[in-house]
């Protein structure tokens, strides 16, 4: 509950304000020759996004199967790929081993060292916006928003070997990184209010609703080198696999969001926006999908058409 007061706060700030400085604008009359005026404007975002952590476990090498459902260890994609796929048990090269430099075999991957740590990095956001005026303080905004997410976290792997006299030594347990991405796109309709008396620069709040469309796009681990795609699948009779195709979780959610920040009339053709704005999304790639804040800021910049 205490990650929602942020954006409860910017929604109950842009209800109250935007009433009670509306009512002290110029005279209906003055209002409306100035709403014959507005143009349209079009405009472009660039700024930075991070996501909740929610769903960051989807990327934990454990995959999903054709029903949508988060698979056991023994169906795992990281159990198909390291035991038995790359660990030479059909009569091809244990590259496992190779690639951690000990005998064929000498190794061992268990439930226990699965990822439990994914975590999302921040990310880039950029988008289109458009903005169409209802009066001189009030506007209809349509965003469109893309982000392209990276995921880390870590697994470990035991090397089977004899115990070393010095403890010290006893490095059997190595940690490697597994690492995934995922696509978002955010479609915003709202509406937009500039506070108090029309200057060069305003405050400004905006408040609307929020879908996104979230694609779980890759998912890889790195062992010394030795790369592995775990969606990537090799053919199924060669390797008869515990687990069969995965599916890669892909959906679109609704939910809300709202912005506040400065508002800086540059000249009779350009407008620029810094704004920060908190989103409730529901983000379809993992199990269980459920409304969770996200954030973003940056800068909007817009073109009087």
């Amino acid at each position: 509950m205490k990650h929602t007061y942020p954006f409860l706060f910017v929604l109950a700030f842009t209800a109250f304000f935007g009433n009670s400085l509306f009512a002290q604008d110029e005279d209906a009359d003055d209002e409306h020759k100035v709403y014959k005026k507005s143009k349209f404007l079009t405009g472009v975002f660039i700024g930075a996004y991070q996501a909740n952590q929610y769903t960051a476990p989807a990327y934990n090498g454990f995959g999903y199967d054709l029903d949508g459902n988060q698979n056991s260890f023994e169906r795992s994609l990281m159990n198909q790929k390291i035991n038995y796929e790359y660990s030479g048990k059909y009569g091809t090269t244990d590259q496992i081993a190779q690639a951690l430099g000990v005998d064929p075999g000498q190794w061992n991957f268990d439930a226990s060292d699965m990822p439990t740590n994914m975590r999302y990095a921040p990310a880039i956001m950029l988008g289109l916006n458009f903005r169409l005026p209802l009066s001189k303080r009030s506007n209809i905004t349509l965003n469109l928003n893309f982000s392209k997410l990276n995921i880390n976290g870590a697994f470990t792997m035991t090397l089977i070997k004899p115990q070393n006299p010095n403890p010290a030594q006893n490095n059997n347990v190595q940690v490697f990184p597994i690492k995934g991405t995922e696509q978002r796109m955010l479609f915003q309709l709202g509406f937009q209010q500039i506070f108090g008396k029309l200057n060069k620069t305003n405050v400004f709040g905006e408040i609307g609703i929020n879908g996104t469309l979230a694609k779980y796009n890759s998912n890889v681990i790195n062992i010394n080198g030795l790369q592995i795609d775990l969606i990537y699948y090799q053919n199924q009779t060669l390797y008869p696999t515990v687990a069969g195709p995965a599916r890669k979780p892909v959906g679109f959610g609704i939910g809300a969001y709202a912005a506040l920040g400065i508002n800086f009339d540059l000249n009779e053709k350009f407008n620029m926006q810094i704004l920060y704005s908190p989103s409730h999304e529901r983000v379809k790639v993992g199990n269980n999908p459920t409304l969770k804040l996200q954030h973003a800021g940056g800068l909007r910049l817009y073109y009087k058409i």
